[in-house]
């Protein structure tokens, strides 16, 4: 795994005490329960393109907070990003949360342990 940087890592924490956070185990028991929540890909297109949660929509970090208001109206609708570890999840949900979403969850772990787990991936 990537070592971060350590200013990285100081605002990921910095995020992290303001947001909530959930993983892998439970997204997926969620999902297997046909619960209904939006599920965010917030890693880079390319990353995206090569596979990604089963249902996940991509809204990259880079644009979302530009592009949630177009995609999810509702701030209350019941959010949960992910990106490859969690890190970067962690910084798009404190920003959601900022804009007014109130169910925002960040999925720790990433697709790195999904993958790790051998949960369904969808390709492409």
């Amino acid at each position: 795994m990537a070592k971060h940087a350590p200013k990285f890592l100081e605002i990921v924490n910095d995020a992290r005490a303001r947001i909530k956070e959930t993983n892998v185990d439970a997204v997926k028991a969620m999902m297997d329960r046909g619960e209904k929540f939006i599920l965010i890909d917030v890693r880079e297109e390319s990353e995206y393109a090569k596979d990604h949660l089963p249902g996940a929509i991509h809204l990259g970090k880079g644009v979302i907070e530009r592009d949630i208001e177009a995609s999810v109206p509702d701030t209350g609708a019941p959010l949960i990003l992910y990106c490859g570890g969690g890190f970067r999840s962690a910084l798009a949900a404190d920003n959601l949360q900022k804009m007014g979403y109130t169910n925002v969850l960040s999925m720790d772990g990433g697709v790195r342990d999904w993958r790790a787990k051998q949960y369904p991936l969808t390709p492409g």
